[in-house]
């Protein structure tokens, strides 16, 4: 038997491919799903089962696609309602593969349909427990208030799920291995560990929902205070996942178009349409088509896309660093914006070439801040858990999720100094600014991270 972790670091989402003698199971797959196929043929076997913990809400998953291509049942817990066929399984259903088997635990409260898959070894013996955004290592899944339950609050979610861990995952073997479906970094819980895998035994003492610390009413009130809305492309994405979605294939077959700059100017005023730059923080900075988003692919790109961007319906135009046009169009796919229209080819070399006005940000280093004198204006985009520990006197704090929001808070008189942890997210709230009017504005390179640095030497 072997158990397969593939984890991806822009979603801090993991999908399992669990192998018994010719016969294999996947659990919450991407949505692109050809190196599970490719998996299985490795080493000539056959995906016997498509386990579901949930309707994910961050990410759209393959498991419509994969069942279309192998033929494998999608397996969900009680409660799930999906409009295609899938197998709804009961409390303590087995599923057997090889020479081994997976049971289902159903434990709801992230949401109703939430459930784990304990697997069991060839002597019968507990090995693992796949348990997606029930259990996290040093944490919980949130109440997935993006599913929108009538007539349950999260309250009585967060309840559910103090019995569902209590009464279902705590009384396992502890020397099994937890196998959740995120780590740090992810929208579906609050203070993750950044490991991937560890033991039962060593998150009964680590974990707050595992080593007894907290009753149910202070477990209860531990999850649901500060609990933020979710955000808009969440709800989309479970409906995706709930009621269907177009093969990856065909996506990127639609999406993976060279515009030239004429065929990408006249597609730019339509209605509903966005230009998307995915390249660098520098290479932003240095030049970029007017009015363009930045989210750049070397950050937690998926996930901000799905923040800024919202409709997953828009319309979307790429500027790609050359070879990255893929990539970019897949990243999207993942949480669902599947209407990507094209991308400029050669990027924004052409768009130069052509003799087109270009827009700059200007950049400032942490040292020559530090020594900035008199009266100016800083913006600080770090989420309220990193500003509470730590921040610079006088700086307005609006988290960049709620930038859109806050824009009146601002004069666009003033001249502002923008900075986040490393400068990410402040480029992609420069972007922001940008396209709102705001002409005097200036990066921080380095960030929060690098003004520390310099005051302290």
């Amino acid at each position: 038997m072997k158990v397969d972790q593939i984890y991806t670091g822009c979603l801090s989402q993991a999908s399992y491919y669990i192998e018994s003698y010719g016969e294999a199971v996947v659990i919450d797959p991407l949505r692109e799903v050809d190196q599970y196929i490719q998996k299985a043929k490795n080493s000539s076997s056959k995906i016997k089962f498509i386990l579901q913990t949930h309707f994910h809400a961050d990410f759209v998953s393959g498991h419509i696609t994969l069942s279309k291509l192998t033929g494998a049942p999608i397996v969900y817990g009680p409660n799930a309602d999906p409009s295609y066929e899938v197998v709804i399984a009961n409390d303590n259903d087995v599923f057997k593969f090889g020479k081994v088997y997976v049971k289902l635990i159903h434990t709801p409260g992230h949401t109703l349909e939430s459930s784990c898959f304990l697997l069991f070894d060839e002597n019968n013996k507990q090995h693992s427990i796949f348990t997606g955004d029930t259990l996290f290592l040093g944490d919980v899944g949130i109440p997935d208030v993006a599913q929108r339950y009538d007539g349950l609050s999260k309250e009585e979610l967060a309840a559910t799920l103090f019995d569902s861990i209590n009464n279902k995952i705590r009384i396992l073997d502890s020397n099994i291995t937890i196998y959740p479906g995120h780590g740090a970094g992810s929208a579906c819980g609050k203070r993750m560990m950044k490991e991937t895998i560890d033991t039962l035994s060593n998150q009964k003492i680590v974990n707050y929902a595992l080593n007894g610390s907290l009753n149910k009413n202070e477990f209860v009130n531990e999850l649901t205070s500060n609990l933020p809305e979710p955000p808009a492309y969440f709800p989309q994405n479970v409906l995706m996942n709930k009621n269907g979605y177009k093969d990856f294939s065909d996506i990127l077959k639609k999406s993976n178009r060279a515009l030239t700059v004429d065929e990408f100017k006249i597609l730019m005023i339509k209605k509903n349409t966005v230009v998307l730059d995915t390249r660098s923080t520098i290479d932003f900075s240095n030049a970029h088509i007017p009015g363009s988003y930045f989210i750049g692919l070397s950050g937690n790109f998926a996930p901000w896309v799905g923040e800024i961007l919202k409709d997953v319906a828009i319309n979307i135009l790429l500027v790609a660093e050359k070879g990255k046009e893929i990539e970019s169009i897949t990243r999207l796919s993942r949480v669902g914006f599947d209407n990507c229209i094209g991308y400029l080819k050669d990027g924004i070399y052409s768009w130069l070439q052509k003799g087109n006005i270009v827009d700059k940000i200007n950049n400032i280093s942490p040292k020559d801040f530090t020594l900035l004198k008199g009266d100016f204006k800083t913006l600080d985009v770090r989420k309220k858990s990193e500003t509470k520990i730590s921040s610079l006197d006088r700086s307005k704090k609006i988290p960049l999720s709620d930038i859109h929001l806050n824009l009146d808070s601002l004069n666009k008189k003033d001249k502002i100094y923008v900075h986040c942890a490393g400068g990410y997210r402040s480029m992609i709230a420069l972007s922001i600014l940008k396209r709102n009017g705001f002409n005097n504005i200036v990066d921080i390179n380095e960030g929060y991270k690098g003004i520390q640095q310099c005051l302290v030497q």
